[in-house]
């Protein structure tokens, strides 16, 4: 058997706000930006050198899902970007004035920072010490 997650929806405010922040600061590639309806789109961003899992940018709809923009997860960190130059990504990041809540601290699996997406979701960036990983 064979499987993999192909994409996770995030809960943004507005399409072309998501996009600018991950396009632009966090660098990712824009996989897909497909008109549905005149209030639904199909965005998928993903990370230089990787589009195998795609965040779906899903525009909230409902006042219940409007709840959920930056707190997809009760605080807890939601997503997981691994790098293989976390020096660099940090020192970018930090010049795109992205938050950083926690600084850069080395951990028995490798190097991890914790910042905050522009709605306030918690990522880990973490440069990995495992010799068996690679992009």
């Amino acid at each position: 058997m064979r499987q993999q997650i192909a994409h996770i929806a995030l809960v943004v405010r507005d399409y072309d706000e998501a996009i600018a922040f991950y396009t632009q600061k966090l660098q990712f590639k824009l996989v897909e930006d497909t008109e549905l309806s005149a209030t639904k789109r199909w965005v998928m961003v993903a990370p230089p050198g990787n589009s195998n899992t795609c965040l779906l940018l899903a525009k909230a709809a409902t006042a219940e899902q409007t709840t959920r923009i930056g707190n997809q997860t009760g605080g807890r960190v939601f997503l997981f970007l691994y790098t293989n130059d976390i020096w660099r990504d940090y020192e970018r990041m930090q010049n795109e004035n992205i938050r950083f809540v926690r600084p850069p601290v080395k951990e028995e699996y490798g190097i991890v920072t914790v910042f905050e997406d522009l709605y306030g979701n918690l990522w880990d960036l973490i440069q990995p010490t495992n010799p068996n990983w690679s992009f």
